[in-house]
């Protein structure tokens, strides 16, 4: 692996307080992604905006518009985990597929691959930029348009299972499962949207529980303790 796409899920990046930032659990994340960078990793991140909004749990909201604040969401959550990762020592740029003002910059693949030879942590906020379209599927895309080795997806789950472990206590954990199993049983790694993205461009994901200590260097040095879903 040389360059990876993290996907940091927004109810992670709020630690216990479910809404918001836990800037102790995002500065850990910072101080993981510095090690990999100093060891000649290219790093993008993409976050999603579940600590301030889920646009399907509203009913009253158009959902083109309730869509369209998620994508600001991610766009906040990119602008604070970047100056955190800057506050420990690296250089960051992030990158929106519409235009914010003096926020971001617009993406496209050659700006990220500049910004990827200069050493700096690359981050892809505001989703596709189209509604109906998860974060899911703007991770995969991204990822597939900048040529990623791997996506690995932090969640506050530490694996993929064939039920839900919160609802199911002897679910099972899959240490490795295809992408067209993840399909035939909807196993929800991602959403479908991003699976079929993922299983016909053939980007492998790895998925583990950012909580767990150092989880993020462990995955890439070679200490996985999650599921890899193959293509």
């Amino acid at each position: 692996m040389r360059r990876i796409l993290l996907k940091l899920s927004g109810e992670a990046l709020a630690g216990s307080k479910r809404t918001g930032f836990d800037e102790e659990t995002v500065r850990n994340v910072a101080l993981q992604v510095k090690q990999l960078v100093d060891d000649g990793y290219e790093i993008g991140i993409v976050t999603g905006g579940g600590n301030f909004w889920r646009g399907r749990s509203s009913e009253n909201i158009d959902r083109t518009k309730a869509d369209q604040i998620g994508m600001l969401a991610t766009v906040m959550n990119c602008i604070y985990v970047s100056e955190i990762f800057r506050s420990v020592g690296m250089m960051t740029n992030v990158l929106t597929p519409f235009t914010c003002g003096s926020f971001t910059k617009l993406f496209s693949k050659d700006r990220a691959n500049k910004y990827f030879a200069k050493g700096m942590v690359v981050f892809f906020a505001g989703g596709t930029g189209h509604p109906y379209f998860s974060t899911d599927t703007g991770v995969v895309l991204r990822a597939v348009e900048v040529d990623a080795d791997v996506i690995l997806l932090a969640k506050s789950i530490d694996g993929v299972y064939d039920a839900d472990p919160a609802k199911v206590p002897d679910a099972k954990k899959y240490d490795e499962v295809s992408i067209e199993e993840v399909i035939a049983k909807n196993l929800q790694v991602v959403d479908m949207t991003a699976s079929i993205l993922a299983r016909d461009n053939k980007m492998p994901m790895w998925v583990f529980g950012l909580n767990e200590e150092n989880s993020i260097v462990n995955t890439v040095k070679g200490k996985f303790t999650g599921t890899k879903v193959t293509v």
